[in-house]
């Protein structure tokens, strides 16, 4: 018995994802300078999403080391005054206050209080030069973050044995000296006192005046400095964390321990660095989402320039089209067609801009020291960026070429 099988009409093969891609790419290079030009507002847009986040990270990450070479982990106490507005009187912060925070504080790895002099001292030919004299712990260096640039600083040793020595400021050792170097050595008289100067130091970050550290500034150990006052008091203390997770919580604790010791009425205040980098990573991302919505207008800008250059694409190939559709393409691989066409502007346009927006940073990096912070991710998210803006913008067009009759496709001239 012999079966008879009856099929229909024999129906070409469905292009397959590869030969769409490459009729894409064909119909990129037959039309090359319009369909760059097209593409060069992706390359901007995408080159602009990169360096905005860049610019981001780097604006943050530099005032976090501006912190960090303050001391993140720093808390400061100062004596503000009276709550009262009656004359009462002073009820400044003394030495025993350190020592009660040092035992009832855990967490303090480093503390220093600092007593505030004004001294007027000779510097030779006959000239006299007003000095800052700061008295402090050998832990003041610490707790500041200050580096030494020549010689050493002055250690628990001195300290106890009074030793008569202190460290001056790199500014000031080379105005009176020449050189950090040549100011190791020399002696300063501080109220007939020969005080030698055993080394030199500079904040790590220019604090531009706003600390008690001046461009004319001497620093002893705090004992030596008890010579010069007649109380126990001290203008500062600082704390120095283990953790910088431990800052706010610490710094509540010692407001409670100095205002314990002292009237109801005295004011403390008591502050850490925590505030200002809150701050500024809020500056840092506003000014973020600020360029982001820049660059975001630059690709929208692109992405309509895209669906304009695809509309005008589908109306100078309609015989095309028609073409296609009576050969047996559908309505689908039409509307796919012409929609990787607009994926693949978008995509070559966004590597374009990836590639130039990863190449200023490093440039950055290779001419000079500073290491600007690269962000992989936002490469990740500017390729999903170009085929987003493919695919929203190349939609319109796709689906145009798709709903063209074939007949009036054939007829047009």
């Amino acid at each position: 018995m012999t079966t008879t099988t009856t099929t229909g009409p024999a129906r070409p093969p469905k292009l397959v994802f590869g030969e769409i891609i490459s009729f894409a790419y064909d119909t990129f290079m037959s039309n090359k300078v319009r369909f760059a030009l097209t593409a060069l507002g992706m390359v901007i847009g995408t080159a602009s999403l990169i360096l905005v986040v860049t610019i981001g990270m780097t604006g943050k990450q530099y005032v976090l080391n501006l912190i960090q070479a303050i001391g993140a982990n720093l808390i400061y106490a100062e004596y503000q005054g009276g709550a009262r507005i009656t004359n009462v009187t002073p009820d400044p912060l003394t030495i025993d206050d350190v020592q009660a925070a040092l035992r009832d504080v855990p967490g303090i790895v480093a503390a220093s209080p600092v007593v505030q002099l004004e001294e007027r001292v000779p510097v030779g030919n006959g000239k006299e030069r007003d000095v800052q004299i700061l008295g402090a712990y050998p832990e003041y260096r610490i707790v500041r973050n200050l580096a030494v640039v020549s010689g050493r600083f002055f250690d628990a040793q001195d300290e106890q044995a009074h030793n008569k020595v202190g460290v001056i400021t790199e500014k000031m050792a080379q105005e009176l000296y020449g050189s950090p170097e040549d100011a190791v050595g020399n002696v300063m008289k501080l109220s007939g006192l020969p005080f030698t100067i055993i080394g030199t130091f500079k904040e790590r970050v220019d604090t531009f005046g706003q600390s008690e550290v001046t461009n004319n500034t001497m620093v002893i150990p705090y004992t030596v400095a008890r010579y010069f006052t007649d109380t126990p008091t001290v203008k500062q203390i600082y704390f120095s964390m283990a953790d910088s997770s431990m800052v706010v919580a610490a710094t509540d604790r010692i407001k409670k321990v100095i205002q314990s010791r002292h009237r109801p009425e005295s004011v403390y205040n008591v502050t850490n660095l925590t505030q200002l980098v809150a701050v500024a990573e809020k500056a840092a991302n506003a000014l973020t989402i600020v360029l982001l919505l820049v660059a975001l207008v630059v690709l929208l800008v692109s992405g309509i320039g895209i669906m304009n250059i695809m509309l005008a694409t589908v109306s100078a190939r309609i015989r095309e089209i028609g073409i296609r559709k009576a050969i047996g393409a559908t309505n689908r691989e039409i509307r796919f067609q012409f929609l990787s066409e607009a994926i693949l502007i978008s995509l070559i346009g966004g590597l374009a801009g990836i590639v130039i927006g990863l190449a200023i940073p490093f440039s950055v990096r290779f001419l000079t020291e500073y290491r600007i912070p690269i962000s992989g991710l936002s490469a990740v998210v500017a390729i999903l960026v170009s085929s987003l803006v493919g695919i929203v913008f190349g939609t319109v067009p796709a689906a145009r070429a798709a709903k063209l009759d074939p007949v009036e496709c054939l007829r047009y001239e």
